[in-house]
C-alpha cells in the first residue's frame, strides 16, 4: 500500500519511475517536528487510496517530511484528503493554538477536555472555511498554509479564547458540556477503549492532540448520545456519567 524512503532533500528520486504509470501525483509537505500529522495522513489514507487503485509514499528529509499520492484520477481521491487536511488544522493545530492561549486554572486533564469541547463545538464552520481555503490546490504545504492563509481563522480562535475568563472554573466545564451535548444529535459507540462513528468507522482524531485518549475523542466526537457496547471501565465511567448524564447508554 506504499512505503517510506529518505534523502537528503526529502525527494525520492529512484521510486519515481515506479510510479509512472499513475496520471496524478498528490503530495502534501510539513515541518519535521511535526511529521505526527503527516504519519497521521498516512494512516488513515493508505488503505482507500490502495483501494482505489493508488499507492502512498511517506517520505523524510532533514527539515520536513512528506506525502506522496499516486493515483489515476485526482478528484477521486482529493476529497478525502482535503477532509483529513482539515481535521489535521481544525483538530491538530487549533488545539495547539489553545493549549498555548487558554489561560484558565484548570487541572490539566481538565484543561485538555476543555479544549476538545471548544474545538467540537466549532469545528463544522471550521471545516467549512479550511476546506473553501485549500480547494484546488496543486500541493499542500501544511505549516505554510496555516500560517500564510488562515489568519482570520486564527483571529477567530483568538477571540473565543479571549471570551474564556481565568476564573473559568470545573462546574464551568460541566455546564458548557452539558449544553453541547443537548445540542447534538450524533451518535456514537464505545467498544473498550475504542470509540465508532455513526457508520461505526473507528475515530482516532484524537491522535491530532499528542495521544490517541478515549474521552478526548469522545469529546472531539461532539456526540450527543454515547452508545456504550459491553463493559466500560470505571473511570470512563465516570466521565461519562459526568459529562454526558443519561445520554450515556450502558448496556
Amino acid at each position: 500500500m506504499g512505503g517510506a524512503a529518505r534523502n537528503q532533500n526529502g525527494v525520492n528520486k529512484s521510486a519515481r519511475s515506479a510510479y509512472n504509470k499513475f496520471v496524478s501525483e498528490i503530495t502534501v509537505t510539513e515541518r519535521i517536528e511535526k511529521s505526527a500529522y503527516i504519519t497521521y495522513l498516512y494512516n488513515t489514507l493508505a488503505e482507500p487510496v490502495f483501494r482505489c487503485g493508488g499507492k502512498c509514499e511517506l517520505m523524510f528529509g532533514d527539515t520536513r517530511t512528506a506525502l506522496r499520492i499516486y493515483a489515476d484520477n485526482r478528484e477521486r481521491l482529493e476529497e478525502l484528503l482535503v477532509d483529513r487536511l482539515t481535521e489535521i488544522i481544525g483538530i491538530g493545530y487549533k488545539y495547539s493554538f489553545l493549549g498555548k492561549r487558554l489561560n484558565v486554572s484548570l487541572p490539566r486533564r481538565e484543561k485538555r477536555l476543555m479544549a476538545a469541547a471548544l474545538i467540537a463545538a466549532d469545528f463544522d464552520g471550521d471545516k467549512t472555511y479550511i476546506r473553501r481555503k485549500l480547494e484546488g490546490a496543486e500541493e499542500y504545504s501544511i505549516d505554510g498554509f496555516y500560517n500564510f492563509r488562515l489568519g482570520t481563522l486564527r483571529e477567530k480562535w483568538g477571540k473565543i479564547v479571549d471570551y474564556v475568563p481565568e476564573s473559568f472554573s470545573s462546574p464551568d466545564l460541566k455546564r458548557f458540556c452539558e449544553f453541547l451535548v443537548g445540542e447534538s444529535r450524533r451518535k456514537i459507540y464505545l467498544k473498550g477503549r475504542q470509540v465508532f462513528g455513526e457508520n461505526f468507522a473507528p475515530l482516532r482524531r484524537s491522535r491530532l492532540t499528542g495521544s490517541e485518549d478515549v474521552e478526548t475523542e469522545i469529546m472531539l466526537s461532539d456526540a450527543g448520545f454515547v452508545y456504550c457496547l459491553g463493559e466500560v471501565e470505571e473511570s470512563v465511567e465516570d466521565f461519562l456519567r459526568k459529562y454526558y448524564a443519561e445520554r450515556a447508554v450502558f448496556s
